[in-house]
C-alpha cells in the first residue's frame, strides 16, 4: 500500500509541468547580475508566472526585464529596490561599475527607467519602489494568482558570491 503510495506521488511530482508552477520573489537581497540573468531567463523560458510578495533589491530586480511583464504581479508587501551596480576593485574596495549599472538599466523596461531617471539615477544609495509608484508599473496580484501560488518555487535569500570580479547590483553583504 505504501509502495503504491509513494509510486503515485512520483507519478503525480513527474506530470507536473513548470508552467503549473509559480515563482514567489521574497526576502530576496540580490547578488551576481549573471547570476539573475541566468535564473530570470530561465524563468522567462519556462512560462512561469512571478509573484512578487515581498522584498526584491538589487540584482532580483532584473525579474522586470527578464519576464513578460503579464506574467508578474506584486503584492501589496512587495518593495523592489534598486541602486547602482558595484564590484570589487583590486585592493577589495567595492566601487560603482558604470558598464554594470548600464547593463542594469539595459535590462529594465521603459516605466522603470523612466521612474529610476526621475529619481536621479542609479546610485550607490538604494531607493525603493513600493504602493501605487509600484502598482503603476508592475500589476497588482489578483486573488486567482495568489491562490495559484500553491505549487510555488520561492527564489530569495542569501546567495554564495565568490567571483569578486562579477559586477554585483547589490551592496549587502556578501
Amino acid at each position: 500500500m505504501r509502495a503504491c503510495l509513494i509510486a503515485a506521488v512520483v507519478s503525480t511530482a513527474l506530470t507536473v509541468t513548470s508552467a503549473s508552477a509559480t515563482v514567489i520573489i521574497s526576502a530576496d537581497v540580490g547578488g551576481k547580475m549573471q547570476d539573475y540573468t541566468t535564473h530570470f531567463r530561465q524563468v522567462r523560458d519556462s512560462g512561469e508566472p512571478v509573484v512578487i510578495a515581498g522584498t526584491c533589491v538589487s540584482a532580483c530586480t532584473m525579474v522586470l526585464g527578464f519576464v513578460p511583464s503579464e506574467r508578474i504581479c506584486a503584492t501589496p508587501n512587495a518593495v523592489l529596490g534598486f541602486h547602482a551596480a558595484w564590484m570589487f576593485d583590486n585592493s577589495g574596495k567595492r566601487v560603482v561599475s558604470a558598464s554594470g549599472t548600464q547593463d542594469l538599466m539595459n535590462t529594465y523596461p521603459a516605466p522603470v527607467r523612466a521612474w529610476i531617471a526621475r529619481r536621479g539615477g542609479l546610485t550607490p544609495k538604494m531607493m525603493y519602489l513600493r504602493g501605487r509608484d509600484l502598482a503603476a508599473i508592475v500589476a497588482p496580484c489578483n486573488s486567482t494568482r495568489v491562490a495559484s501560488a500553491s505549487r510555488a518555487k520561492r527564489f530569495g535569500g542569501d546567495h554564495q558570491v565568490a567571483d569578486t570580479n562579477t559586477p554585483r547590483a547589490s551592496f549587502g553583504r556578501r
